[in-house]
């Protein structure tokens, strides 16, 4: 069964040609540096997944299309770098650099999770509910940590991990933070997108919504999560988990606290 079509592709690889802000996707660049340092492994054999490979100077970089250009059993490091949310088929994408791993190899995957832009898009579903009496689709889903981290599982990765670290934005207003989206290659690029233009009074009433949360310095926030998937490709060095019922030592003893018998 094909997964359904969420992304235009044409309309993503065109808003990122035009794309001339890269922050958060610098940001990603220096997150993956600083955590391979905590990685005891010197890689040989390093490829990325990217919609912007000139930010990756020196590495293999490969596009992230639905199937991706990678060689099986090649690469002992593999990074997936912040478009992980515009997959139509997100476990086949993890599945595909899964096979491309060398055993023991180390995928890390970084995407936007689900509170990126809460406050955007909690401004623009009352703004046109407000305005028009219905919804449209303008901001790609998102999933939360927990799914996504199931989805490592799914995959056939070894020693899953999920975890996550959020960055605030301030803006003068909802249309800099809109321009800025676009200015990301961010834009809506759902295939399920109204083709008409949104009207300027739901665009303002979003605005107007969104002027509420400013701070003291008069700029409001922007919230962008991003969710951090590391997984390892399997090997028989790596550890397993033991068999149930197998333990050789009582908690109790470990916390030396009475032992108390449930009643059968």
């Amino acid at each position: 069964m094909q997964p359904p079509i969420l992304t235009d592709r044409p309309s993503l690889i065109r808003n990122r040609s035009r794309a001339s802000a890269l922050f958060l996707q610098q940001l990603v660049v220096t997150e993956v540096q600083e955590r391979l340092k905590e990685v005891n492994r010197t890689f040989t054999a390093p490829a990325v997944v990217t919609g912007f490979p000139q930010l990756w100077p020196g590495w293999v970089t490969v596009p992230d299309d639905e199937v991706l250009a990678l060689t099986t059993n090649t690469h002992d490091l593999l990074i997936h770098a912040l478009s992980l949310h515009w997959a139509n088929d997100p476990v086949g994408q993890l599945v595909q650099c899964r096979r491309a791993l060398q055993p023991d190899g180390l995928f890390m995957g970084l995407m936007f999770g689900g509170q990126t832009l809460h406050e955007l898009r909690a401004c623009l579903a009352q703004a046109e509910a407000d305005v028009t009496g219905g919804l449209s689709p303008r901001v790609v889903p998102m999933g939360e940590i927990r799914t996504l981290g199931a989805l490592l599982q799914r995959a056939g990765f070894a020693l899953p991990v999920a975890d996550s670290f959020a960055t605030t934005v301030r803006y003068s207003d909802a249309f800099a933070l809109m321009r800025d989206l676009r200015a990301m290659g961010e834009g809506n690029a759902l295939a399920g997108r109204t083709r008409r233009p949104t009207r300027r009074a739901v665009l303002q009433r979003a605005a107007e919504l969104y002027q509420q949360m400013q701070g003291p310095d008069g700029r409001i926030p922007a919230t962008f999560d991003i969710i951090v998937l590391t997984g390892w490709a399997p090997h028989d060095s790596q550890p397993k988990p033991l068999r149930p019922g197998s333990a050789v030592n009582r908690l109790s003893d470990a916390l030396n606290a009475p032992e108390l018998k449930l009643p059968r």
